[in-house]
């Protein structure tokens, strides 16, 4: 197997699309974390389906000067964790597997992690455990504009529609809103379950 090096941008809660690069078996994964922080992103957003739609949870981030992503601080000023939790029942609670990993999706919002790094490489942590996957990362060690691996830091659009070709697969709310495509992970585990493993193995990259 000629394995490839890819560099990946750390999210919370990540889009389908970014496990099928994370879980390739082909890749060695080494984590984006000295990037200056990009607004607008998965790194602190997460997509569900909710009852009218595409729902987006940001975690508030904390202004205190810092840009690069490693000193990311989260805002704690509202109860940011309790509402997207709240969010996230609503939307999946009647979903075919809720039921079944709920407990072990609470634990991500139990968590109390002063960095958005930290935060989201945890529920990772706990996304890995429900899979049944063991992937082993790197954090990087600087920034490097060009660098020497495949560079998925721009790859993954919060805004414009994902490159990912990815089947249909029954959602909670899709008879009356249609297939919502490349939504965080949540969303396959809630409406797959065990086959979610399968369904990231068969996603086609463009890469």
């Amino acid at each position: 197997m000629n394995m490839k090096n890819v560099l990946l941008p750390v999210f919370y809660l990540p889009p389908i699309s970014w496990f099928s690069v994370f879980l390739d078996p082909e890749n060695e994964i080494s984590f984006e974390q000295f990037e200056s922080f990009p607004k607008q992103t998965y790194r602190n957003r997460t997509n569900i389906y909710g009852a009218n739609g595409k729902l987006s949870l940001i975690i508030p981030i904390a202004h205190n000067g810092s840009r690069a992503f490693k000193d990311i601080e989260i805002s704690h000023r509202e109860d940011w964790r309790n509402l997207h939790w709240k969010s996230i029942k609503t939307a999946y609670q009647s979903s075919p597997y809720f039921e079944f990993y709920e407990d072990k999706f609470r634990k991500i919002f139990d968590l109390n992690e002063k960095y958005l790094v930290d935060f989201n490489l945890k529920g990772l942590e706990i996304i890995q455990q429900i899979l049944k996957t063991e992937k082993a990362y790197s954090l990087n060690e600087e920034y490097i504009k060009i660098p020497e691996e495949i560079n998925f830091r721009e790859k993954f659009s919060a805004k414009t529609p994902s490159e990912f070709e990815m089947d249909e697969y029954y959602q909670t709310f899709s008879d009356k809103l249609g297939f919502l495509k490349d939504l965080s992970i949540l969303d396959l585990i809630c409406n797959k379950g065990p086959e979610s493993l399968t369904y990231i193995k068969n996603i086609k990259q463009s890469y």
